[in-house]
């Protein structure tokens, strides 16, 4: 069986406030949700639910907060801010001794993929209610990098803000040069410009 390729940071918690860039796609890069024309995003009904439910994420998640994001034609891009306040948190003591204990204390260190799941189960199950012809679906899991420092921050934003009037270059679009592009190289190359 071929294994999959680590794509969170190993040992990471995800569940630690700061601010988080995400990409989700969806499967095959099928544009579900809009089509770029004259360098301008024109979302379609699907497109509309995927900002809606981006929108709402804080309600679903108390320490939560969204920031700049973008519904493409076929992705998802997002910040997402997590704020927590973890003082008295069971799952979080150190050194608990049984491996019960020890997934659990990994459990809670996963609050943004959890996030995304939710969101994904949501988007997909309002559009495959809506159509019976073709089932929507995301790709397996979602791409995500950690910001750092305010410049990062302030590139990233920039970024999703100028993504639809740069869709002809965009790594997700399967008709740019870039489609082929390997992550760590094509994110790299944004982060170093910052």
């Amino acid at each position: 069986m071929k294994e999959r390729k680590q794509i969170r940071l190993k040992g990471y918690d995800y569940s630690k406030s700061g601010y988080y860039f995400v990409t989700i796609c969806t499967q095959n890069r099928k544009e579900w949700f809009a089509k770029v024309k004259s360098r301008i995003m024109q979302l379609n009904e699907f497109g509309e639910f995927a900002k809606t439910f981006w929108s709402e994420i804080p309600g679903h998640f108390d320490d939560v907060e969204i920031d700049e994001f973008s519904i493409m034609p076929n992705h998802v891009h997002g910040i997402l801010i997590i704020e927590r306040n973890m003082v008295g948190d069971a799952y979080m003591r150190p050194n608990q001794g049984n491996a019960f204990m020890h997934s659990l204390q990994d459990k809670t260190k996963m609050l943004l993929s959890k996030i995304i799941q939710q969101y994904k189960a949501s988007v997909t199950h309002k559009i495959n209610n809506l159509q019976s012809d073709l089932q929507f679906q995301w790709q397996r899991s979602f791409y995500d990098h950690v910001i750092r420092n305010e410049n990062e921050l302030s590139g990233i934003r920039e970024y999703i803000q100028n993504n639809p009037l740069k869709w002809d270059l965009d790594r997700e679009n399967p008709l740019s040069k870039n489609f082929h592009l390997d992550h760590g190289h094509y994110w790299k190359e944004i982060y170093d410009s910052v």
